[in-house]
């Protein structure tokens, strides 16, 4: 059956000609490997060349599937694959310290949730055109994330990446929204390319180079400013002394207020609204934990 066209072309199609490929009678010739169509040769296609095609390949089937959505801009969710939500197990806990401060940390993942339920209802409004929620795609904080706007009937966005260990996809990211990539260069490209906020929950070295990725561009001009929010003041209060910096004049004192730190999901919703001028909304409550 021939494969069915967006618009006229009377040439044949790439997919019409891998079906006929497979028709070919087997020989020497024909299941050699140089015979392959080149699209279709896994071994060409991973071969160390092609590195800038695969490049272009991961961002361009992303950025189509999202155009043919019509999505403009996102709000991006960073956070830590690790943090349980509250009454799960922290199964990444090394010792019983971090079991304890991992499951302290699930307030995290209902702050996330409920604060991308803020930016979904938002979207609501616009058609879910903008401001649609994009995480990771993963566990932890990410999970909140896509959990938060499939309660109020929202998609969200995906974008996992292939790592060592399994992570696969949480059960929230709307499936045909779910992207997989290669690159962690490609992937970055995507979480930043519609961005009208990022918000950074508290995480490990992923989270970070995340958070200073974006605040980088934007110290630099290269990212028009947007709301950069730190959810958990104590908790970055802590580990990153932004002062320090300021006090040995490696950054200067106005690149520290490119970053709001917040506590709760309406005060970083609150940060956004006023920045582009939003009307309030209101969230329904749900039980933390539920």
């Amino acid at each position: 059956m021939p494969t069915k066209r967006r618009r006229h072309n009377p040439l044949r199609s790439s997919a019409e000609d891998i079906n006929a490929s497979r028709r070919v009678p087997k020989t020497a010739q024909s299941t050699s490997a140089a015979y392959r169509l080149a699209f279709t040769d896994e071994a060409f296609m991973t071969s160390e060349e092609l590195r800038g095609v695969r490049f272009q390949l991961e961002y361009m089937k992303t950025e189509m599937r999202l155009k043919e959505r019509n999505i403009k801009s996102t709000v991006v969710l960073f956070g830590g694959a690790r943090i349980p939500a509250p009454g799960k197990p922290a199964w990444a806990a090394k010792n019983p310290l971090q079991k304890q401060n991992l499951e302290a940390a699930s307030v995290y993942y209902d702050e996330a949730r409920r604060f991308a339920q803020y930016a979904s209802l938002t979207s609501q409004t616009l058609s879910y055109r903008e401001f649609v929620v994009v995480t990771g795609g993963g566990p932890g904080v990410m999970e909140a994330g896509n959990r938060g706007a499939a309660d109020v009937g929202a998609p969200s966005i995906g974008l996992n990446v292939v790592l060592p260990h399994e992570q696969a996809p949480n059960a929230y990211v709307t499936p045909e929204l779910s992207f997989l990539f290669h690159y962690f260069a490609t992937r970055k490209v995507h979480f930043l390319l519609r961005a009208r906020a990022v918000a950074i929950f508290p995480g490990g070295f992923g989270t970070m180079d995340e958070l200073f990725e974006a605040l980088t561009l934007i110290q630099t001009g290269r990212m028009e400013r947007i709301p950069l929010l730190l959810f958990g003041t104590a908790f970055w209060s802590k580990v990153l002394n932004f002062d320090a910096l300021v006090e040995a004049g490696t950054v200067g004192p106005d690149d520290v207020k490119l970053l709001s730190f917040v506590d709760t999901a309406k005060e970083g919703w609150d940060v956004i609204r006023a920045h582009y001028r939003l009307p309030e909304i209101t969230v329904p409550g749900f039980r933390a934990g539920s």
